[in-house]
């Protein structure tokens, strides 16, 4: 796999991954709510749905679950399925568990980096910021994933990398609602750059310092932005 999600990451074109219609809706409705174009408390009417996407409600309502394991969705019994509200509350809570994990994870891969996955994370940066500044939102977020996980993977921890994916699904939400401006993108850059350097000169201390700084900055962020 080319990054986090079994489900999500992989839905690039031209990964040449067979998928079930459930796995396809879920991958849409994914990108849907992370672009806003649900926004937080609307409703996912299953027939409306099942009408856009050519299926039946079944498919659907698969996808509508998988959803709801990430957090993404919330199931209101008896009613239906609604779009996760955003809170600062859900942010910090989000974010600590994110703190709890990544760094953990990011000094595993310092000890086990390779020449071949620096060379592969390199390249996922340089896409990242390449699509950031021709505004191909998606593709770009598609390739920040794809850096973030293949550190992650190299640390060769499954369990970790089960724990980390959905609240990184969720905190997604909250970095596409925050308006982003050239000086926060350059931040960002200089920070993944830092953790990648930590993780290729095999130095685990520094990769998680870095990590943990790099969280800490786009929670700030987030937060400032939902709140002021």
């Amino acid at each position: 796999m080319s990054t986090s999600s079994q489900l999500f990451d992989l839905a690039e074109a031209g990964t040449g991954i067979q998928r079930t219609l459930a796995e396809r809706v879920a991958v849409e409705l994914h990108r849907a709510i992370l672009r806003g174009d649900f926004e937080a408390g609307a409703w996912l009417r299953i027939q409306e749905i099942a009408e856009h996407y050519e299926t039946s409600a079944m498919p659907v309502r698969e996808a509508l679950r998988r959803l709801g394991a990430l957090g993404l969705v919330e199931v209101v019994p008896h009613r239906g399925a609604r779009v996760a509200e955003l809170s600062v509350a859900d942010l910090e809570d989000t974010y600590a568990t994110r703190l709890a994990l990544e760094p953990i994870v990011v000094a595993a891969a310092a000890r086990r980096f390779t020449s071949g996955q620096a060379a592969e994370a390199g390249r996922a940066l340089d896409r990242h910021e390449e699509l950031l500044d021709a505004r191909e939102i998606d593709a770009a977020r598609a390739a920040h994933t794809e850096f973030h996980f293949l550190l992650y993977r190299a640390s060769g921890s499954r369990w970790l990398l089960r724990a980390i994916d959905p609240v990184w699904q969720n905190s997604e939400r909250y970095r596409f609602a925050a308006p982003r401006d050239r000086d926060a993108q350059e931040r960002s850059h200089a920070e993944h750059s830092e953790i990648l350097r930590a993780c290729v000169e095999h130095d685990p201390e520094a990769a998680a310092e870095a990590m943990m700084r790099h969280l800490n900055g786009a929670m700030e962020r987030m937060r400032h932005a939902m709140t002021s």
